[in-house]
């Protein structure tokens, strides 16, 4: 957690909103290893979904869900940032929930539409940009995405997997 709090010491000094994250909290995100089985199969199902091409996160996100035998969900990512993220604190943070922004300053279509992928456990989140699924930490997506917009999570069409 010393890290966790370095990085929200860099991140308040640079005026970042994702200093409004609870860092203090020894609680963080889950690890993979404490997910149910429902939740690693999503992971699962995550790891081996192609992506969908430059600025569909949301059809990744949404194709994830449906492979995994989860129903379909459609929309772009401030959509779904809007109907299904309401959480904010990292103890909150489970596997298998999306997380999301509303816009982001990298492409027009960002600040548009937002961003958002799926939280994999231990500090990950995977993502579709541009023609590729990348796996990075958490903290670096917060600190990315989150420079402009509040970062949140929530359960996709509100399924808390078992």
């Amino acid at each position: 957690m010393r890290a966790e709090r370095r990085l929200s010491d860099r991140l308040a000094a640079r005026g970042l909103v994702a200093r409004r994250f609870s860092w203090e909290s020894d609680d963080g995100p889950e690890a993979f290893a404490d997910a149910s089985r429902g939740q690693r199969s999503l992971v699962v199902h995550a790891r081996g979904y192609p992506a969908q091409g430059e600025n569909r996160c949301a059809a990744w996100v949404e194709g994830v869900f449906s492979w995994a035998g989860l129903g379909f969900e459609s929309g772009h990512a401030c959509e779904l940032y809007q109907r299904y993220c309401n959480l904010d604190r990292l103890a909150d943070l489970k596997v298998g929930m999306i997380v999301a922004v509303p816009s982001h300053p990298f492409s027009l279509e960002g600040e548009r539409y937002g961003h958002v992928g799926i939280y994999v456990g231990d500090g990950k989140v995977m993502d579709c940009v541009g023609t590729g699924v990348r796996t990075v930490p958490l903290s670096l997506w917060l600190m990315g995405y989150a420079s402009g917009a509040e970062a949140r999570w929530g359960w996709m069409r509100g399924l808390a997997l078992a």
